[in-house]
């Protein structure tokens, strides 16, 4: 099956594009230095490869333009005539020759320059050759651009044109506009073309696939077609006789007799009878359509007329209608794809009959007789006239009938109803509500169901609904009795002793204060991220002093000298050790003892807030050293390896810094023409 796919065509760049791309292109993919000290030869070499390598860019991309886009004398009638109804086979073959001649004088314009680069004698000349060679590429380049523009426009509607295959089997609808074409392929397919109640809704061919006797079929739903000559249809009415005119395929010609179409039958007569020729050797069915608006059996004399004459028509572009087996109620049948009466009957007569024809052709041709002959039909006769019925075990007969009685008795079993069983039954979801009350277990069961009234008597009903409310609301009452008649004792009580009036007085001085401490607290911890620290030296309140301490405790019945002892020791500087001893002075001359040196005083004297360092040779555990001897071992290898980067001034093994910064060599000499940052 040959099948023909549009859409994977290159994208086809404009003439900017393509030149930006290959020069690029060049640039990346060959050598960029050279010097005029290099041999002739080698700065030949040099220019020659950027030439070839830009034809072969060029020639590269040009041919895969050429190659891909289809050649429309090499593919199928159907896919030439269409592109030549889209595109105008002119233009379409002239852009394509355009691009070809550009490829071959891309090649020329190489081929030439290579031939004077052979024979360059400086550099100066190689190069000169090898900018003329590569800007007169990019001119021919340029001059196709329109060219390469329209074929980029043919891709990419080409890309959204339909897969059809023009050799399997298919189905072709056609008729006037707004008949009812699209709106069948919708029902037999799963194709989703448009429908609006205005003509012309279809602009081009819409494509959606069926299946019949477990054969797929190609079903295509084309264009209205006007009655009018051939010269004056336009491009979407084209696109439809191109497709009755080169495929094989059966032809269902759509009928609106309720004219709500805009066309009276004689007007739908007269486009059959002009279009006639082209049904020739296809199969031909006439569908009259929208029967729910007016019936078949319903149209005028006139009208009924004029359909037997195309019905006639119709069965005369049968293959092998000379012999009467063909069924003449094949041919015209009626149905509406509103209500769906007879859609299906008209698909199923459009596939057999396009499967007989192509069946007939096939047994018509010269290589059934080669298909026939490896096929033998072994057809067995009777050697006597006794009766042979198929030998069945018991054993399965009794399996088969214990199948069977088991399910029969399965089937006789009431199966218990759910609620979706129920749901379904009365009407279903939103019209069934199922009832909460029927599992009340309830003394009688027909209470379930019962409105319970809210108030009776003058009375709430939910009052009463307790019977033991009256005296369980007496226990809460005297149990809040209880709880109210002991807060009060609970109140200023401590461990059973009852505090005296100046007790109680202090007491309650006491939590006053308390709770102003707590404020004053949150209000400083809600502003120090904007509240100075200042120094208790700048503290001109005095606020947090030892005699202020000992005045709040003593008004308040306290010993102030314990606490104001701690607060000093706590504030108070730890003094240096400055003798070794703790004899005074006199003692010393009585004794015969060499005093030490004072600077030797000072640096024994360590400060009390400060911890001692750890000796390096110290195992901490963790580190991985057993001992003190490895890890100094440790540490010694480590300074013995950090010797070298320190000395090349490194600041570790990744470093890569160049300390010079502006070498000499960059930037030294004459520079009076161009940029000076770089050479």
């Amino acid at each position: 099956m040959v099948k023909y796919n549009l859409k994977k065509i290159t994208v086809v760049p404009n003439g900017k594009e393509m030149v930006d791309i290959v020069l690029s292109r060049t640039q990346r993919q060959t050598p960029t230095v050279v010097h005029k000290g290099y041999a002739i030869s080698r700065l030949r070499q040099f220019y020659m490869r950027k030439v070839k390598y830009t034809q072969q860019n060029f020639h590269e991309k040009l041919s895969a333009i050429v190659e891909e886009f289809p050649r429309l004398d090499e593919i199928h009638p159907f896919y030439g005539d269409l592109l030549h109804v889209l595109y105008n086979k002119d233009h379409y073959k002239l852009a394509l020759g355009q691009v070809n001649t550009a490829r071959n004088l891309i090649s020329k314009i190489a081929k030439d320059y290579v031939k004077l680069l052979k024979y360059g004698d400086s550099l100066y000349r190689c190069k000169c050759l090898k900018v003329a060679a590569l800007g007169r590429m990019c001119t021919v380049i340029k001059r196709i651009s329109p060219s390469l523009a329209y074929l980029e426009q043919v891709r990419q509607h080409m890309a959204r044109l339909p897969s059809i295959d023009p050799n399997t089997r298919t189905i072709l609808i056609c008729g006037y506009p707004n008949v009812g074409k699209s709106s069948f392929i919708n029902k037999i397919t799963r194709a989703d073309v448009d429908v609006q109640p205005y003509a012309f809704t279809t602009k081009s061919l819409f494509v959606g696939h069926t299946d019949y006797k477990y054969l797929r079929y190609q079903v295509i739903d084309t264009p209205g077609i006007l009655d009018r000559p051939f010269e004056d249809r336009n491009i979407i009415e084209m696109c439809s006789i191109t497709a009755l005119a080169h495929l094989r395929a059966a032809v269902l010609f759509f009928l609106d007799i309720s004219g709500s179409c805009g066309y009276s039958i004689a007007q739908q007569a007269a486009l059959f009878h002009g279009i006639k020729s082209l049904f020739m050797n296809k199969p031909l069915i006439l569908v009259c359509n929208k029967t729910d608006l007016q019936p078949l059996d319903g149209i005028s004399e006139e009208d009924r007329k004029l359909v037997m004459e195309m019905k006639a028509e119709a069965m005369k572009t049968v293959i092998g209608q000379a012999t009467t087996s063909e069924d003449s109620s094949s041919v015209l049948l009626s149905m509406s794809t509103l209500t769906e009466e007879g859609v299906i009957a008209v698909k199923n007569a459009a596939c057999e009959r396009l499967l007989d024809q192509r069946v007939d052709l096939k047994m018509k041709s010269k290589k059934i007789h080669d298909c026939l002959n490896r096929f033998h039909v072994a057809l067995p006769k009777p050697r006597d006239h006794k009766e042979r019925p198929p030998c069945i075990p018991p054993a399965v007969l009794e399996a088969k009938a214990r199948e069977r009685e088991a399910a029969e008795k399965a089937h006789k079993e009431e199966k218990r109803k759910t609620e979706k069983d129920l749901e379904d039954e009365n009407g279903g979801a939103g019209v069934y509500s199922a009832s909460l009350k029927k599992h009340y277990i309830l003394a009688n069961d027909e209470w379930k169901e019962d409105i319970m009234p809210e108030i009776l008597d003058g009375h709430n009903v939910l009052d009463f609904v307790d019977p033991d409310i009256l005296q369980r609301l007496a226990e809460l009452e005297r149990e809040e009795g209880l709880r109210l008649a002991e807060e009060p004792e609970d109140d200023l009580a401590m461990d059973d002793f009852k505090l005296t009036p100046e007790e109680e007085e202090a007491l309650a001085e006491i939590k006053r204060k308390k709770s102003l401490l707590i404020q004053q607290h949150r209000i400083k911890k809600s502003t120090a991220e904007s509240r100075s620290i200042v120094p208790r030296k700048f503290d001109k309140d005095r606020k947090f002093t030892t005699e202020r301490m000992g005045r709040e405790l003593s008004s308040l019945g306290m010993d102030p000298r314990a606490a104001i002892k701690r607060a000093r020791s706590q504030s108070r500087g730890r003094k240096r050790e400055r003798e070794r001893g703790g004899g005074d002075g006199d003692g010393a001359m009585d004794m015969d003892v060499e005093q030490p040196n004072n600077k030797k005083l000072r640096t024994r004297s360590v400060s009390r807030s400060r911890s001692k360092s750890r000796p390096p040779g110290e195992v901490v555990p963790g580190e991985g050293f057993k001992d003190s001897n490895q890890k100094m071992k440790a540490i010694k290898l480590h300074k013995k390896a950090a010797k070298k980067r320190n000395k090349d001034a490194r600041k570790g093994e990744a470093d890569r810094v160049i300390v010079n910064l502006k070498p000499k060599h960059l930037f030294s000499g004459k520079r009076s023409i161009g940029k000076t940052d770089r050479r």
